[in-house]
């Protein structure tokens, strides 16, 4: 397996060549396209992706172990498919619509100021994870345990107490309805 350490990408284009499948160590990869590009198998330590597009690329198997994701494009990513082991990444300002963190353990996963249209947390343990100014309509929170996580400036959500683990979760006042939803009740 090659090895690149801290490198830096500036706005690469890999529909036009192809990401040499890799362990990158401390590398930026700033405003790169990989949409739709084949990750698979790729190792990403102490990585920061900056304004890149991994929309609906193939992650099967890739490895994000402290990776930083700030104002990037990860709509339709199978999050369930990467390599599980020390698997650990932040999002800020990003757009991660449809995806799937099905039965993950993504525990202290941080969230600020994203778009999680549909994303779907079934069976995922999001214990201690925040979402911080989140967009979180029509995600599916099923099965999840989300034990001290901090949904106070959540938004758009919709999570039933009795299918999830709640224990200490913090919501705001304006997040109530999202959790009595299912009781068809009206709160004004």
């Amino acid at each position: 397996m090659v090895f690149f350490s801290d490198k830096e990408f500036t706005k690469a284009d890999f529909d036009t060549s192809q990401l040499t499948t890799g362990e990158y160590e401390n590398c930026t990869f700033m405003n790169c396209d990989f949409s739709n590009h084949d990750l698979s198998n790729c190792k990403f330590i102490d990585c920061v992706f900056l304004g890149s597009n991994l929309s609906l690329a193939n992650i099967n198997n890739c490895a994000f172990q402290n990776v930083k994701f700030f104002d990037a494009k990860l709509s339709g990513l199978q999050f369930d498919t990467c390599n599980k082991f020390g698997i650990s990444f932040s999002f800020e300002g990003c757009i991660i619509q449809h995806a799937t963190f099905f039965q993950l353990k993504i525990c202290k996963t941080s969230f600020k100021k994203s778009d999680l249209t549909g994303s779907d947390f079934t069976a995922t343990d999001l214990t201690d994870t925040i979402f911080d100014e989140c967009n979180l309509s029509q995600a599916i929170f099923e099965r999840s345990v989300l034990t001290n996580a901090n949904l106070k400036t959540a938004f758009n959500f919709i999570i039933n107490p009795a299918n999830n683990k709640l224990n200490k979760t913090k919501f705001s006042m304006e997040g109530l309805p999202g959790l009595l939803s299912q009781y068809n009740i009206i709160i004004e």
